[in-house]
């Protein structure tokens, strides 16, 4: 089965450039470093742990990982790739020059075979589950110790797999070390494959997250010189389709609090503009972010600006995350949780679905069906600022609860590379 992949991936060469190409004629970030995706300019290195971290949350999720590997390693040369120009950007922002950064090639053979060739890992580490034949085929061919980090396998997705099985076998066969989330996931896992030596429950290191210590005092400011005395509720992350509900809500609840003021930021850039629109047509009055002004009395604050949700979470009495009104899959809900914001999702988390059970199940969060909802809870928790607070609490308690799957992961990887830190 592995031949006829292969012959797909090629098939799929001039479709795919061709893809890429006009993604790249609406945003010019997707044509940054384009010869990558294809097998052509990565970097030279020597001694180099590689992590891959697919777009701006799992490079978010991968920052305490990767802080540890440059503290417990600091003779190895660090290099994250990601797919999206977003995840680039956020790893450039975080970690600027102390790390390399370059797309992963597409799956054609010859493309993986350069990046081999150039990069030289000594160990990768995949964070969550993507699942790249070729890529892993060609860690086991060199003897790369390769890990999964925080592995899931969502049970909607185990009949997919199992179509293709002899593949999904064969590539977990080539010395994978799957670190699951959970021992459902590591069953799934072993259902299709993975060696049981080699599969591990280590939790989930997005619970080992620290957010940035300046962010809380950066959230106060932005408050006090953005949105004054207002409350504030916030849609983080949202997608097409889940604007109009978001809005539908806002506007119910302005009928309630006049003052409301809700941050909405869309999850992709490149909606930016489609997204102030939308809400022009509704007809409410917007400011943005970019605009470098006060929100005054208008009715959005658009958040068009990249790495600013966490200082906008602190910023806001109530998070909704968002993802989860339509069948996305939901966000991240342990960034506002961590920050003591209280947290709101909607119905669809199967991105997360472990994550998002445990924070229902502990009264972390508040799950809505709905936008009207989402309408009783938020009027709720404005209301209600000891419920709210209680909230947030308990938020922040689930976190302190389940960290430590980073220490076991680097107990799990030292082994493997042998520690060069200092002393």
């Amino acid at each position: 089965m592995r031949y006829l992949y292969n012959l797909l991936t090629y098939l799929l060469l001039i479709p795919f450039g061709c893809y890429w190409i006009a993604r790249g004629l609406g945003n010019r970030t997707y044509l940054d470093r384009l010869g990558q995706r294809f097998g052509f300019g990565f970097p030279a290195l020597e001694r180099c742990i590689w992590v891959h971290a697919v777009s701006v949350g799992e490079v978010q999720a991968a920052v305490p990982l990767i802080r540890a590997l440059m503290q417990r390693f600091p003779d190895h040369a660090l290099l994250i790739t990601t797919v999206t120009p977003t995840g680039a950007a956020r790893v450039h922002s975080l970690f600027g020059d102390t790390v390399y950064h370059c797309y992963i090639p597409f799956e054609f053979p010859h493309a993986v075979k350069a990046f081999f060739r150039q990069v030289n890992p000594e160990a990768a580490l995949i964070m969550e589950t993507e699942i790249w034949p070729n890529l892993y085929r060609a860690c086991g061919v060199r003897k790369v110790p390769l890990i999964l980090v925080s592995a899931r396998i969502s049970p909607r997705s185990v009949p997919g797999y199992r179509k293709l099985l002899p593949l999904i076998r064969e590539t977990l066969s080539h010395g994978i070390i799957i670190a699951a989330q959970s021992e459902p996931d590591a069953e799934r896992f072993l259902a299709l494959g993975a060696s049981p030596a080699r599969t591990h429950v280590m939790g989930n290191i997005k619970f080992d997250v620290e957010p940035d210590p300046d962010v809380p005092e950066k959230g106060k400011a932005a408050r006090a010189e953005l949105f004054g005395t207002r409350p504030v509720w916030i849609a983080a992350s949202t997608h097409e389709g889940e604007e109009e509900l978001v809005l539908d809500a806002h506007g119910a609840l302005q009928a309630r609090y006049p003052d409301l003021l809700l941050v909405l930021v869309p999850r992709h850039p490149e909606r930016f503009a489609s997204v102030r629109e939308l809400v022009e047509n509704r007809g409410f009055s917007v400011v943005s972010r970019t605009e470098g002004r006060p929100a005054g009395d208008a009715a959005v604050f658009l958040g068009d600006t990249m790495g600013e949700v966490p200082m906008f979470f602190v910023a806001s009495d109530v998070a909704f995350v968002a993802g989860s009104l339509v069948p996305i899959g939901g966000h991240n809900l342990l960034e506002p949780a961590g920050l003591g914001v209280p947290v709101v999702t909607g119905p669809h988390n199967f991105n997360a679905q472990d994550i998002a059970n445990l924070f229902i199940e502990l009264g972390a969060c508040r799950l809505v069906a709905d936008s009207e909802e989402l309408v009783e809870v938020v009027d709720e928790l404005i209301s209600d600022p000891d419920e709210a607070a209680r909230l947030g609490r308990a938020g922040q308690e689930v976190l302190e609860q389940n960290r430590g799957a980073l220490e076991r992961l680097l107990v799990l990887l030292e082994p493997l590379l042998g520690s060069d830190s200092p002393g």
